[in-house]
């Protein structure tokens, strides 16, 4: 474990945080509501088309009551250093680990939905703590991840108006107070629009952004997109090239066929009572994301994991939400938000951007280029998809290293 340290500054006390043990009946309620799962029939179809399949779901609920080390995830993030901090009436929970290395170089890393802390945990260590996995102190980062409002240990928002644009406020605030004058951000999912967000607003202190999933969509195409979801859309603008063609194509799929689990979050997230009264349905919530990360998660329950992204890990992010009772309260920042998932924003510091093919769409460079006027690192990768850093972490790790190198 590399080294940390805290102490209080500015205005804001930052706390220790103990992960909390649940207790043994609540584990042994948890495995007994997992085999009592009350199944539908199955689907009428041989793929994805009506969701998530049931003889995924079933291997997954017979491993995850038979197999699977149920105190995993919090044995996982007790190893970590721990803490919460007050920022605008919540306490927001937080992992941070500084580098044995001087000069490093401060990141906030923000992760998204279904996702939590649990899908960064594997970059803590390259990041903090480069020698050890082959590359320079030189690319030494200290790592700040925090759990967003509503995930997690964070607190649950009380009040309204806990969307991007606020929490990337307080993301600002967590790093000033923690002591870091000058930082940068990096994002994927969720975790992408705040860091955007963070780019819009510009504070002193941060010195430039990375995206995994960047919001580059100009604003015809975007207009065209959207309608699509009310299905009132029409052809792509004219003038696209092949490679943009190719990213409307993926869009207009997403937006057509896939993306109802957003609009349902998006517009009535209370509805969605299972979530914290069914394990078996709160994960097949969290399962049914884009089709490319749904095939490797399907793959993995099959015994063959794609990368990283293998059924225990998959498992650790599934039972710490349903630990914490938030799957609806992670929903609603679906709810809350006000700003378009994959549209150009209006960043305007240094801005880096790496593609990992399977992600729900491939931002072609052109695209890119006028998004984010400052852009200092663009680069394609060979493998990877949405959850990029969960699956892909050695990758996603050379990728930071990369995009940044030039702000140190």
């Amino acid at each position: 474990m590399s080294a940390t340290t805290e102490n209080q500054t500015r205005t804001g006390t930052i706390r220790p945080f103990t992960v909390p043990i649940t207790p043994e009946q609540e584990i042994e309620a948890l495995r007994a509501r997992i085999t009592a799962t009350r199944w539908p029939d199955t689907e009428l179809v041989d793929d994805f088309s009506q969701g998530v399949q049931q003889a995924v779901t079933q291997e997954l609920a017979r491993y995850w009551a038979t197999e699977y080390d149920l105190r995993r995830c919090e044995a996982r993030l007790s190893a970590r250093p721990n803490f919460v901090t007050e920022i605008d009436g919540l306490d927001i929970h937080f992992i941070h680990v500084r580098s044995p290395h001087e000069n490093a170089l401060p990141v906030i890393i923000t992760h998204g939905w279904p996702g939590s802390v649990i899908e960064l945990l594997n970059i803590i260590d390259p990041l903090t703590n480069p020698t050890a996995h082959g590359a320079s102190a030189a690319d030494a980062f200290d790592v700040v991840i925090p759990s967003i409002p509503g995930y997690g240990y964070s607190d649950k928002p009380r009040d309204l108006g806990w969307g991007p644009v606020r929490v990337a406020r307080a993301w600002d605030e967590l790093m000033q107070r923690l002591g870091y004058p000058r930082y940068v951000a990096q994002g994927g999912d969720w975790g992408a629009i705040i860091t955007d967000q963070l780019g819009v607003q510009a504070p002193a202190g941060l010195a430039g952004i990375h995206s995994n999933m960047a919001g580059v969509v100009p604003p015809d195409v975007w207009l065209t997109l959207v309608r699509n979801v009310l299905g009132a859309g029409g052809p792509p603008p004219s003038g696209l090239s092949e490679e943009e063609s190719r990213t409307f194509e993926q869009l207009d799929f997403f937006f057509a066929k896939g993306v109802g689990y957003g609009v349902q979050m998006g517009t009535r997230p209370q509805t969605m009572y299972g979530l914290a009264d069914s394990p078996v349905t709160l994960a097949a919530w969290m399962i049914n994301h884009d089709a490319s990360s749904y095939a490797d998660i399907a793959s993995a329950f099959a015994g063959h994991p794609v990368g990283n992204l293998t059924r225990d890990e998959v498992l650790d992010n599934i039972t710490f939400t349903w630990l914490t009772n938030t799957g609806v309260s992670s929903a609603r920042l679906y709810w809350e938000n006000t700003v378009g998932f994959f549209d150009v924003k209006g960043v305007s510091v240094p801005a880096a951007v790496s593609v990992f093919p399977n992600e729900i769409y491939k931002a072609p460079r052109s695209w890119t280029e006028r998004a984010y006027p400052n852009l200092i690192y663009f680069n394609e990768v060979d493998r990877g998809c949405h959850f990029a850093a969960w699956q892909e972490p050695a990758l996603f790790t050379a990728e930071l290293r990369a995009a940044f190198r030039s702000l140190r």
